[in-house]
């Protein structure tokens, strides 16, 4: 979003101003997940709406009178955008550096890094989406916005100016405005379609809507008459409203539904109406003028109550809401007025010296933290070794797992095959542990989030391809290493019924379309591909299913280290009723398989749980390294169940090396 200018400025518009603070409002009370607000996350459309509408005011008015540099437009754009974002990206590192857990701090020292380079849009992308329960976990996720503003400030005035040059008429650069965002709204469209987290986070399919504001520059010269603004203005807040409470987390987004806020900030920008109840009162100015400061700092606020799990309790949401507005004041008062003056009056050079001057050692400083792992050793001891657990994983997560590597653990005599997913990554070292013979070994096939069922489509396509092969290469693996035992350890909940963590889950997985609730069809269609699966492996091999490991909802060793910075001491745990209610489904899964194929099942319950509970730490530490995967020192609490699977399967195994990753 653009920071505002002053109110002192040469044509400055107190009807943009209002704008601005009917789109932070919405933001605002979106983000604090306030009930009437399901849809503000709109506002931001707004806002590149209005931002489209007055950087290319700026460069057409530089352009038609002769005096448009890009130099200057670059140096004005980081002069208005660069002191509060460094400001408040610095404290954050600052408070981080007492609050955080090394994971954490790691990925604050990257968010920073990359929002400093304007890039973080690209960096959430690979991560989950925005509307994610994961969201709330990223300090600086809404720094994405700023990102696509900034890619758009690099290309916008370029593509102008090769225009202006070339064909120096208006008429062109109505055509330059137009043409693009015909493409960019078809690429939006598409996108939100096909690859609903793409599209909402590249500039691609974004552009439309600042292109938008720039013809509404461009097209809008002639004033409305009274009449025609107020009802252009009431029409285009009537969009606006609509949109923030009719759609919600679960609408397509950006896609069609885009145009509403778009144009109705569009119309109100038509209407050019100064003196509006609705956009020229005290209030709306105030927040208007301030809106960049508080968009920065509202969001770190409820990132904050997340941490501290206080974002669902009224009197907490309405004291963040108040801090919001109070670090939106300091930060206007403290730092955008102080260094727009400074910078102004400063020449070009010392001017772009004092923004790098600031800049880079935040910038550096977030870089040094990312590549330090979060810096752990500034933790006390005892937090330290809560905090280690969250690294403890298997030693060969990348080289196997994460590239989907068929790997030896062990030695190279095969007693068994793991086949799965993360879950089975999570495991498999303490099931070669529990191997009696050093000699012998584990063939080991995963990749991460997929299920091992033939014929399931996978809903992110990103992965789609490695799990498909995955699952192409189980018949030559099963031939390879005929009648050895297979054990398959699958989140298997996760894909049929979505992520236990997430408000909005959907099956990950589909068999003849994709679905967004496991319908009574859909799970019927899973049971019947599940069974046929695990039957057509039972056929030539002893087959094991385990059962699911508890989900423990939120991550263990942050909640647990997070306890101990405070002073506290806490333990996850999680009710078997509410274990047994997500996995009640996948039992009944497996039971089948057993009694219809003669799998045999290894349930990890007796070594985590006891009658009422299943916990996420055992001894003062932590069993798991996140929310549901276990770690090293976790999974050798289910030795003696590999130890009774393994007396179970017999002596046989294949001898000799096999040509997979050791």
């Amino acid at each position: 979003m653009t920071k505002t200018a002053s109110p002192r400025s040469t044509g400055f518009r107190t009807d943009i101003n209002g704008l601005r603070a009917w789109a932070i409002a919405a933001v605002v009370l979106f983000h604090f997940d306030i009930p009437v607000t399901a849809g503000g996350f709109v506002g931001v459309d707004v806002f590149f709406v209005i931002s489209g509408f007055l950087m290319s005011g700026i460069i057409v008015k530089g352009l038609e009178g002769g005096r448009f540099s890009l130099a200057e437009f670059y140096l004005g754009r980081a002069r208005r955008i660069l002191p509060a974002l460094v400001a408040m990206t610095a404290v954050l590192l600052a408070v981080g550096w007492f609050i955080l857990m090394s994971l954490d701090y790691e990925a604050l020292g990257n968010q920073v890094y990359k929002s400093l380079l304007f890039i973080s849009n690209l960096g959430y992308l690979q991560d989950s989406g925005y509307f994610d329960g994961g969201a709330q976990e990223k300090w600086l996720l809404h720094s994405w916005s700023l990102s696509v503003e900034w890619q758009l400030y690099l290309l916008l005035p370029i593509l102008l100016l090769a225009v202006w040059r070339t064909f120096p008429r208006r008429r062109a650069l109505v055509l330059a405005h137009a043409l693009p965002l015909l493409a960019s709204l078809g690429i939006c469209l598409y996108l939100t379609a096909t690859r609903p987290e793409r599209a909402f986070y590249v500039l691609e399919s974004r552009a439309w809507e600042f292109l938008v504001g720039g013809l509404v520059y461009l097209l809008g010269d002639r004033r409305l008459s009274a009449a025609a603004g107020r009802l252009a203005e009431l029409a285009g807040l009537a969009l606006i409203v609509a949109a923030s409470v009719l759609l919600d987390a679960s609408s397509p987004w950006p896609g069609s539904l885009a145009l509403l806020p778009t144009l109705g900030a569009a119309l109100i920008l038509l209407a050019r109406r100064q003196h509006s109840v609705w956009t020229g009162n005290p209030v709306a100015q105030w927040l208007g003028t301030r809106s960049y400061s508080i968009y920065l700092w509202h969001w770190p606020v409820v990132v904050a109550l997340a941490y501290y799990e206080h974002l669902d309790e009224p009197a907490w949401v309405a004291a963040g809401l108040l801090a919001s507005l109070l670090l939106g004041q300091l930060s206007y008062a403290w730092v955008e007025v102080p260094a727009q003056r400074l910078l102004q009056g400063l020449p070009a050079r010392r001017a772009v010296a004092l923004v790098l001057l600031a800049t880079v050692p935040v910038l550096a400083t977030g870089r040094w933290v990312k590549l330090q792992d979060g810096l752990s050793g500034r933790l006390p001891a005892a937090v330290s070794a809560i905090d280690a657990q969250a690294n403890n994983r298997n030693p060969r997560y990348e080289k196997c797992h994460k590239k989907a590597a068929a790997c030896i653990f062990g030695g190279d005599s095969i007693r068994f095959l793991m086949l799965g997913d993360s879950h089975a990554s999570a495991v498999v070292t303490a099931a070669q542990a529990a191997l009696p013979n050093p000699q012998e070994g584990i063939y080991y096939h995963s990749s991460p989030g997929c299920l091992l069922v033939l014929g399931a489509k996978d809903v992110d396509q990103g992965q789609a391809p490695r799990c498909q092969h995955l699952r192409q290469s189980l018949h030559e693996t099963l031939a390879r290493f005929p009648g050895l035992p297979v054990v398959v350890v699958n989140r298997t909940s996760m894909y049929a019924l979505g992520y236990n963590e997430d408000a909005h889950a959907k099956p990950q997985v589909f068999f003849s379309s994709p679905t967004e609730q496991p319908s009574a069809e859909f799970l019927e269609e899973f049971r019947q591909h599940y069974l046929e699966t695990a039957c057509e492996i039972a056929q030539e091999h002893p087959l094991f299913l385990m059962r699911p490991i508890p989900e423990m909802i939120v991550n263990v060793p942050r909640a647990i280290g997070r306890a101990l910075l405070m002073g506290e001491t806490r333990d996850v745990v999680l009710d078997r009723e509410a274990y047994r209610s997500r996995n009640a489904f996948v039992w009944s899964l497996q039971d089948e398989a057993r009694e219809r194929c003669g799998a045999r099942i290894l349930d990890p319950l007796p070594y985590l749980c006891d009658e009422r509970f299943c916990y996420g730490s055992h001894n003062g530490l932590p069993i798991y390294y996140d929310d549901d995967h276990l770690n090293e020192y976790g999974n050798r609490l289910l030795l003696p169940m590999f130890t009774k699977a393994l007396e179970a399967m017999g002596g046989h195994s294949v001898p000799g090396k096999v040509a997979v990753q050791r």
